[in-house]
């Protein structure tokens, strides 16, 4: 029975299917054609710091600074971005309404905010 468990989630993950980050609140990026707003980093900030957007559209960081900077939830209601260099983007679908917190773990002052409503 395991074996087939295991072999489904195999699949299912090769196969794109979307995954739920923890407590299901906000999704990978592998949606469909929701609408996508745009966060950069440049200059040690996130630019716009903060950000309103609805439930199912996308949120796309890029890094314009030549260090490499993170996107981690401090709720962790998202999963984590790995260290961004210069150009690389990181997506999450927003998920739950609600107000979500982060920063980036390389440079703890800089920080932002995402609120989902419906």
């Amino acid at each position: 029975m395991n074996t087939i468990i295991s072999k489904i989630t195999i699949t299912a993950l090769l196969s794109g299917f979307s995954l739920f980050a923890v407590a299901g609140e906000m999704k990978d990026a592998s949606t469909g054609n929701a609408k996508e707003n745009k966060i950069e980093i440049k200059d040690f900030a996130f630019n716009p710091q903060n950000i309103t957007v609805k439930s199912g559209e996308k949120i796309t960081w890029i890094n314009r600074d030549e260090e490499p900077h993170t996107i981690v939830s401090v709720e962790k209601q998202f999963k984590k971005s790995s260290a961004l260099d210069t150009d690389q983007e990181f997506t999450v679908v927003a998920g739950s309404p609600g107000t979500y917190s982060y920063f980036c773990s390389v440079h703890p002052k800089m920080t932002g905010t995402i609120i989902v409503k419906q």
